[in-house]
């Protein structure tokens, strides 16, 4: 999945270890949801740093230090930005490029100091403060698509963080509503996100997500994330 305007986004320490473009051989973007504490993110970094060392596949650490756009008030959202940056930048230090989700202007700064890449949470793709501050912070930023959005519409989200300077852009799919809990994927919208030259992400595991499937949190059928993964490669 090409295009003549591809772009390439350098994510890693000092903004050049990885080199992500829609013609470059595929980086994946690995781990678990939120920081559940700092053993257990060292686990997880350290268990697929040895897996993609075997595959001489690139990564990029991904874990939240907050998850706020939680199904229900009592659910888990992780440890916090006092907590779980400090991990982040650890786990950056020692085993793989890093990213986190920032839900407020406020995160970006703070959280730019710990890690490589900065994303952006569907709900939130639209909200300009939040993108005008993450993109001033200097690292590239990751945007999941709305499930309410066209893949088309992202274009003005990527228009919104060049204008406020982003140094890179990722656009990333993760499914559109399909109806009530249950989310679609349409594998067109990845080579017309394509068309803006950023690189695209696809998310395997989100897209097979039912938003708040079972009442008081969300659902999912693992069973089609191989599914749904082979297909976006066979895209590009």
């Amino acid at each position: 999945m090409t295009t003549e305007t591809a772009k390439t986004v350098s994510v890693g320490p000092r903004g050049g270890s990885l080199s992500i473009a829609n013609d470059r051989p595929v980086v994946f973007i690995l781990g678990p949801c939120q920081i559940e504490s700092r053993d257990h993110a060292r686990e997880c970094a350290a268990a697929l740093k040895a897996i993609c060392g075997a595959l001489d596949a690139p990564f990029i650490f991904k874990s939240s230090f907050d998850k706020a756009n939680r199904s229900s008030h009592a659910a888990q959202r992780g440890v916090g930005a006092a907590a779980g940056l400090p991990i982040l930048a650890e786990i950056g230090a020692e085993f793989a490029p890093t990213t986190t989700d920032v839900h407020l202007p406020e995160h970006c700064a703070p959280a730019a100091e710990a890690v490589d890449l900065l994303q952006i949470p569907a709900f939130l793709c639209r909200q300009t403060d939040l993108l005008v501050a993450a993109a001033e912070t200097g690292k590239p930023v990751n945007v999941k698509k709305g499930q309410f959005l066209a893949p088309w519409d992202m274009r003005r989200v990527a228009e919104k963080l060049e204008t406020a300077g982003a140094s890179g852009v990722m656009l990333c799919e993760r499914g559109a509503s399909f109806g009530y809990n249950t989310l679609v994927s349409d594998m067109r919208s990845l080579p017309t996100m394509a068309e803006t030259g950023w690189p695209v992400v696809f998310d395997a595991t989100h897209s097979v997500q039912q938003p708040g499937g079972l009442g008081d949190r969300s659902g999912g059928d693992r069973r089609f994330a191989p599914v749904l993964a082979r297909a976006a490669a066979a895209v590009g």
